[in-house]
């Protein structure tokens, strides 16, 4: 990890945060002077730079909020945590129009300090994260006529700031399709922020949003700059927007229209420069009927409409989406790649994936983990998955479908232990189930293994390694 550029001229401001930092692992690097930080980045580059940024406002050879202007020119994703004595509050309001994280009132509680300071490096981390995954692969992947609709569309809508609707199905990538958006816009080196307004509990939605002035409530100990703030100069992107409690939607509705609002508790109006970018699961026009989402603000945000296809109507992208996130998933690990046979990728691509593309991607983290060998046949898929029932109407992926009392059984089994608490539900259920399977297809072919593995579509090394891990008795008939 980075260090935490500390900037004070007070030598025991430092020393405090120097000391406590370290106690929590987190490396620091301390400065005298906003011209020392300017000159430290412009001679270091981007991976000896800063974590995340802490600056008094006021010191000798410059002002932190000069540095503050002076650093997000360079590093616009950077935190900043401006600390301020009581009497500069008026001069820390502005720092939020500059683009501060955060800032922390003198004589600051040590615990409370270091809690802001992680919760800083959290935020910063994240966005690495993102910004890694989007630099390390294609932004998308897609070669379904559906799906280069929407290339072709991100493609026109680059140049231009109109806000967006994305529509699709939990799981389907609307977030990635908004951060390509941004990433393609005249916006592209402001922040992106990303918020599930579905996520947040309605009472503090608001003040998620909007931020609050200190003594806004109770708690409210300091001034809190909300998701519309910090995405200043860039975009906000609200997620599942069709869950947005309605007095929030008429506040959402006059930041579009107004473009500024009021954080909560405040009398000061502040300037919205950010471009919305809107996506839901749900169909809005039904809310809109049935008196749950405002008309008005339903046409301010449905200016262009993009929707995204879930899985099952882009079949053929799930090989080259399984394969790729194989690869991620082993780089990520540390470990070699494993191969998805053919049969298992033909396996996967019959699937209907009801929660689209993160199901297939935590899939693949699973097999990735969990698989026994380096070639992965349909024996290895996860159960759940071996039991899936295409949508297409012609039957199961592998076979027929399932027992509705069986599964009901099965359900109310899996109830019945969890009421009680216990533990390790699924590895017991699965060790059961299997040695079941297996038993009655031993059974079945008269003991002979290669047959029983062909009717279960096992490999014959796997249904070997598992009657003897299941212990599973038997004569041995090849």
């Amino acid at each position: 990890m980075k260090p935490i550029w500390i900037v004070d001229d007070d030598q025991s401001i430092r020393f405090v945060l120097e000391k406590a930092l370290l106690r929590e692992d987190l490396p620091t690097r301390s400065f005298t002077n906003p011209r020392e930080v300017l000159q430290a980045l412009e001679s270091g580059d981007d991976d000896n730079g800063p974590q995340i940024l802490v600056s008094d406002i006021r010191m000798p050879g410059g002002s932190g909020l000069d540095l503050l202007t002076k650093v997000k020119e360079r590093h616009p994703g950077l935190p900043v945590i401006i600390m301020t004595a009581f009497s500069d509050l008026d001069s820390a309001v502005s720092a939020f129009q500059g683009g501060a994280f955060e800032y922390l009132p003198k004589p600051f509680d040590l615990p409370k300090a270091i809690e802001l300071i992680r919760r800083a490096v959290e935020e910063s981390q994240r966005e690495e994260v993102a910004e890694e995954r989007m630099a390390a692969a294609p932004e998308m992947l897609g070669q379904a006529p559906a799906m280069q609709d929407v290339f072709r569309a991100i493609g026109r809508l680059s140049q231009s700031n109109v806000t967006v609707m994305i529509t699709g199905e939990s799981g389907s990538g609307k977030e990635l399709v908004a951060r390509a958006l941004h990433k393609h816009s005249p916006r592209a080196n402001g922040p992106f922020v990303a918020i599930n307004t579905a996520a947040i509990p309605k009472d503090l939605l608001e003040s998620e949003l909007f931020g609050h002035e200190r003594g806004a409530f109770t708690g409210a100990q300091t001034m809190r700059r909300g998701r519309f703030e910090q995405a200043e100069s860039g975009t906000l992107f609200l997620d599942e927007i069709g869950d947005m409690p309605a007095e929030l939607q008429t506040r959402l509705l006059r930041v579009l229209s107004d473009g500024q609002f009021y954080r909560v508790g405040g009398h000061q109006p502040v300037k919205a420069n950010v471009r919305v970018i809107a996506a839901t699961h749900q169909d809005l026009e039904k809310r809109v009927r049935d008196g749950l989402f405002r008309e008005d603000l339903f046409h301010r945000l449905n200016v262009i409409r993009l929707r995204l296809p879930p899985m099952r109507e882009r079949r053929e992208d799930i090989p080259l989406l399984a394969k790729h996130f194989m690869t991620t998933s082993a780089r990520e690990l540390g470990v070699e790649p494993k191969r998805i046979s053919e049969a298992a990728l033909k396996y996967l691509a019959a699937l209907d994936w009801p929660g689209n593309v993160r199901q297939l991607e935590n899939t693949c983290h699973w097999l990735t983990v969990m698989a026994p060998a380096q070639t992965i046949e349909v024996a290895d898929l996860p159960s759940d998955l071996r039991a899936a029932k295409s949508g297409d109407g012609s039957g199961s992926a592998g076979g027929g479908m399932l027992d509705a009392d069986w599964v009901k059984s099965l359900e109310q089994e899996v109830t019945r232990r969890l009421a009680t608490g216990e533990s390790g539900i699924g590895d017991d259920l699965t060790r059961q189930f299997e040695t079941a399977l297996i038993k009655n297809a031993l059974k079945h072919t008269g003991g002979r293994r290669i047959e029983a593995a062909q009717l279960l579509g096992m490999g014959r090394n796997t249904i070997t390694r598992k009657i003897a891990d299941l212990k599973i008795e038997g004569d041995d008939k090849g």
